[in-house]
């Protein structure tokens, strides 16, 4: 709402803002906005499939192998537990999220609809760091993977088997490249790898498949070591039942999917408001990746178990953390082995493109909202370079190692879809679903136990991702600090009568006192009235009062709406509601003065008090000393002293 002008934008600051509108959502400011390109009209949703489909689809690369490390002969009964839970529960849970959040905000912004003041924001807080930790460890566990394929090609081993790390930064640094480029490239490189990704890896099956059947004793030998280690039907069904939480990987990308819906591409004249098509869509997406999914994982943990000797999928084996890729060399040659490497190789590294979509629509959603981010963070160029760094320290911390990042992932992957499957059990019970909100609780508890149980074995994932937790919490409360004396009101709206107040003393000088409402009776207005005529030496009656009732402190951005009243057929009062009474009050001020052209005067008492107490009131609870921050408000908005409002206190 200031009127300085600001100095034209550098071609680089442009370039930097371009973004912003990509990501599909309504997030940026009028200040960003006129830098920002015409929001794209959304892609089919096949499209958007990929996109999501480069982190869900590329855990093939590792998963058999995860798989077999952890059940052993169970691998392909234990992988069908994982596609039951799959289907029956995250499928249903996510579609869900996709009704009832069709923004890309996820269940993140189901839950945070039912706690307010700042309960509400550091509870959101704690998710957003586990979504970091999901989306960030995505980024990085998977270039970190790619250089293992890379490096254990039989052609490039010798030549770069301690060069690890710096490939790993290379990786994430041309995935940051590819953002920094534009969203749209980003969707049309997802599409490609992932249809030749899994081309090669039908080729794969098919290939291992007609081995099993052709080769008899295959089957039984594996049947007979089965009843031997196991005994009965119902053992193995325990056993997989236990050893199931480790194979909890296979369920990334429900997350990412739901957070990249804005990209989805709706009917034709269908609002933001009611986005039914891109709703629908949105549930074909999560479906169609979760069946395809479901199949490569139940093929390729039954071949892989059948083909493989056990000794190569430890560590050193030729199988480990690349089982496909050690049965495409095998039986089908060097040639198409190279081939099938590079092609997991370019998915495993774009895997983090998903994420990164999942991080650019999912944090510039809330922190700059909550104060807790400075305005660029909504464009999505400034946001690519910070994630990339971060990403940076993390593959730096971990040395680019695989498996020292799997705890955090699977934590952060079990978090969100444990979060998600409440949120809906909530949503469910809300709206009187009773089957559906126990269908919806018990997938709640399946994966709340998982997330015990990985908690329990792998500790390490809690703590990675208490780290992100609390990084954000400390950046946050820093910049809301920084930005403390922000004019942070969107809109000032007048009601008939208070526009009249306004018209009357327009011809005059226009004077407000600021009066916190107690009892709003005769005697208050007339005290404070004869207080301030005292205070300043104003003669006169020629004055409105302005009341601010505080709604919700935590919130940082508002619009307000002001209304005017006469109270006891005298006094002429204002009253609005906003998260500050000195940002209220210094927008009503710009507002009267934009819309009049007349400087505004407004009269204030001292706070008593100590000032360090009342600063921590008002930056906690949008109260405290409120003269000195109105006038700080208002020389923060407006540098030109002559055009500033007047703020004067008795």
């Amino acid at each position: 709402m200031a009127t300085t002008e600001s100095p034209p934008a550098s071609r680089l600051r442009t370039w930097m803002l371009q973004g912003l509108s990509e990501m599909g959502g309504k997030t940026g400011t009028p200040a960003t906005q006129a830098h920002a390109e015409p929001p794209h009209k959304g892609q089919p949703w096949w499209r958007v499939m990929c996109l999501t489909g480069v982190d869900y689809f590329s855990t093939l690369g590792y998963q058999p192998g995860i798989a077999a490390l952890a059940a052993g002969l169970l691998s392909p009964i234990a992988t069908i537990v994982l596609v039951v839970v799959t289907l029956a529960g995250a499928l249903p849970v996510y579609r869900r999220v996709a009704e009832e959040s069709p923004h890309g905000e996820g269940s993140i912004a189901m839950l945070e609809r039912l706690l307010s003041f700042w309960k509400g924001k550091l509870f959101v807080l704690t998710l957003l760091g586990f979504a970091a930790t999901d989306f960030l460890i995505t980024i990085t566990l998977s270039a970190a993977d790619a250089s293992t394929h890379l490096i254990e090609n039989p052609h490039l081993t010798s030549a770069l088997h301690d060069k690890q790390m710096l490939i790993t930064l290379i990786l994430v640094a041309l995935l940051g490249a590819v953002f920094l480029k534009g969203f749209l490239e980003a969707i049309g490189v997802a599409t490609a790898l992932v249809g030749l990704y899994l081309t090669l890896n039908v080729v794969v099956v098919a290939v291992g498949l007609w081995h099993v059947v052709t080769a008899e004793h295959v089957i039984t030998d594996w049947s007979s070591a089965l009843t031997t280690e196991h005994g009965n039907a119902f053992a193995m069904i325990g056993v997989a039942l236990i050893v199931f939480p480790k194979l909890a990987l296979g369920l990334s990308g429900f997350e990412t999917g739901v957070a990249v819906m804005p990209h989805v591409k709706g009917d034709p004249g269908e609002t933001e408001e009611r986005p039914t098509g891109r709703i629908r869509d949105t549930k074909k997406l999560l479906t169609t990746a979760a069946l395809i999914m479901s199949v490569f994982l139940i093929a390729t943990s039954f071949i892989t178990t059948l083909l493989i000797p056990e000794k190569e999928f430890k560590s050193g084996g030729d199988a480990n953390g690349r089982a496909l890729a050690y049965l495409a060399h095998e039986y089908l040659g060097g040639v198409f082995g190279t081939i099938y490497d590079i092609s997991t190789i370019a998915i495993l590294w774009f895997a983090g493109a998903s994420a990164m979509a999942g991080l650019l629509n999912l944090m510039p959603r809330y922190l700059p909202r909550y104060g807790m981010a400075p305005h660029w963070a909504r464009a999505v160029r400034p946001m690519v370079i910070v994630f990339t760094l971060v990403a940076f320290l993390v593959t730096w911390i971990f040395n680019a190692d695989v498996d020292a990042q799997g705890g955090a992932y699977a934590t952060g992957v079990l978090v969100l879809i444990s979060s998600a499957a409440i949120a809906v059990t909530i949503a469910a019970r809300k709206a009187g679903q009773r089957r559906w909100s126990i269908g919806f609780a018990v997938i709640a508890a399946v994966f709340l136990y998982t997330t015990v149980v990985n908690v329990i074995e792998r500790p390490d994932g809690v703590k990675i991702g208490a780290c992100f937790i609390a990084g954000i919490i400390l950046v946050s409360l820093l910049s809301r600090l920084a930005r403390a004396f922000e004019l942070r009101v969107n809109g000032v709206t007048l009601d008939p009568m208070a526009e009249r107040f306004i018209r009357d003393m327009a011809s005059r000088k226009i004077r407000f006192i600021a009066n916190e409402p107690d009892q709003r009776d005769p005697a208050e207005y007339r005290e404070k009235l004869e207080q301030i005529r005292n205070d300043n030496d104003i003669p006169g009656e020629d004055f409105v009062f302005v009341e601010v009732t505080v709604a919700d402190p935590s919130e940082f951005e508002s619009v307000v709406t002001v209304r005017g009243e006469v109270l006891h057929d005298r006094y002429r009062v204002l009253t609005l509601e906003s998260s500050s009474i000195a940002n209220a009050l210094a927008a009503l001020l710009l507002h009267v003065r934009d819309s009049t052209g007349c400087i505004p005067h407004m009269y204030f008492e001292w706070t008593e008090g100590n000032p360090f107490a009342n600063f921590l009131r008002f930056l906690l609870f949008g109260q405290g000393e409120v003269a000195p921050v109105t006038r700080e408000v208002l020389r923060e908005a407006e540098r030109d002293r002559k055009r500033r409002p007047r703020v004067h206190t008795g």
